[in-house]
């Protein structure tokens, strides 16, 4: 007997704690608003969030991402629009002293400002966003460009940043660069045979050259014994005479200039323009030096240089429009796959608190049958435990 009262007692306590334990799962469900407090309570459905809340933590990484890189983008997109507003501005001057509009002190003056755009214009390429440099590849540690001066003046600048992107992940699978290879950015590479001036006569050889930009040719000697040079004299190449494809070295750079010295007719100074070449440097360079009139060319010669050089201007001016271009459609791509993250980040929040939330109406309907459950089961167990020894028999 005592046997059987011990296995009543035991089923009973039994009974009562499987209702008591599911009241206080419903309880604090319905206290907390979430259907899933501990991997226990749904492990299949408790895995799923898990794995939802680290898509969501990844997402917003991407998003965080691709925010950095939108407003790198967005500075770099105003640099360039800043460095082609100033080469319009310089095309306007270059148009006014081609047409006799100004005199030597008021060409003077436009070339002042025309290093001052190069002085901005060197700023701006050397500009720095979060302590990164812009144009500088993936070495955004060290200032892409170095400049040489000469009396104070940038007579060079030079390029010695990366010739790599750095690339970021920007969703998966998929990499955005942020900061540019500057030499891709402001220079033209399309080259072209040089074209002379045509002060001395001289003109171009067969050879390929390897000089960019605009170069200063000097003739000195005389008929039949000439000797040119493209760096100021510090080395000079004779023409024995007569040479079609005379091989003219920069001593200081070592780009070679290849020149038909069949056809000079006199000592003096030109300038040697390769088209497709030209650099927002060199450009500004070579028109604030034609307009200070170093090399000593007459005003007729000083205006007529003027005239073409609008040309390099409009060249590097279309460098820079299609590179404005380019920073645009990447920032509306990139714009675009925010977006889409944005979205995806919202379904996963959307699907893990569907899965999460718990339903009130359903847990207070549960509640109270589990409530009900628990008192017949209180009433069946006194019955039972009631019982005396002759109602037992």
């Amino acid at each position: 007997m005592s046997g059987s009262l011990s296995n009543i007692y035991n089923n009973v306590s039994f009974a009562l704690n499987l209702h008591t334990e599911a009241m206080a799962v419903l309880q604090e469900q319905a206290s907390t608003g979430s259907r899933i407090n501990r991997v226990s309570d749904d492990p299949t459905v408790a895995y799923r969030v898990l794995g939802l809340n680290s898509n969501y933590k990844s997402l917003g990484n991407y998003i965080n991402n691709l925010s950095e890189v939108v407003s790198t983008l967005e500075l770099s997109s105003t640099v360039v629009q800043d460095i082609t507003s100033s080469f319009t501005e310089t095309q306007i001057r270059l148009t006014q002293i081609s047409s006799g509009l100004y005199d030597d002190a008021a060409r003077q003056r436009t070339a002042e400002g025309i290093n001052d755009i190069l002085e901005q214009t060197v700023s701006l390429a050397n500009l720095k966003h979060m302590d990164q440099y812009l144009y500088g590849g993936t070495d955004t540690g060290t200032a892409p460009y170095t400049v040489e001066r000469t009396n104070g003046k940038i007579t060079k600048v030079t390029y010695d940043g990366s010739f790599e992107n750095r690339n970021i992940e920007v969703s998966p699978g998929v990499e955005s660069s942020a900061f540019f290879i500057g030499d891709n950015i402001f220079r033209s590479d399309d080259r072209s045979a040089p074209t002379f001036s045509g002060y001395t006569g001289a003109q171009s050889g067969t050879g390929t050259s390897s000089c960019r930009g605009g170069v200063w040719l000097t003739v000195t000697g005389s008929a039949g014994n000439y000797d040119l040079s493209i760096d100021g004299g510090l080395s000079t190449f004779n023409t024995g005479g007569g040479d079609t494809n005379l091989a003219v070295t920069n001593s200081l750079t070592g780009e070679v200039l290849y020149v038909d010295t069949t056809g000079i007719t006199g000592t003096g100074t030109d300038l040697v323009s390769i088209p497709g070449t030209y650099d927002i440097f060199n450009s500004l360079i070579t028109i604030r030096d034609v307009l200070e009139n170093q090399n000593g060319l007459s005003g007729a010669q000083v205006r007529e240089l003027a005239k073409n050089l609008p040309n390099s201007i409009e060249e590097i001016s279309k460098v820079l429009v299609k590179a404005q271009v380019s920073i645009g459609s990447k920032i509306g791509f990139l714009d675009d796959l925010k977006q889409s993250l944005n979205d995806l980040q919202y379904n996963t929040v959307d699907e893990t608190t569907r899965l999460q939330e718990a339903d009130i109406a359903q847990i207070a309907i549960d509640l109270s049958r589990r409530e009900v459950l628990y008192q017949m089961s209180l009433l069946v167990a006194a019955k039972l435990m009631s019982m005396s020894l002759l109602n037992y028999l």
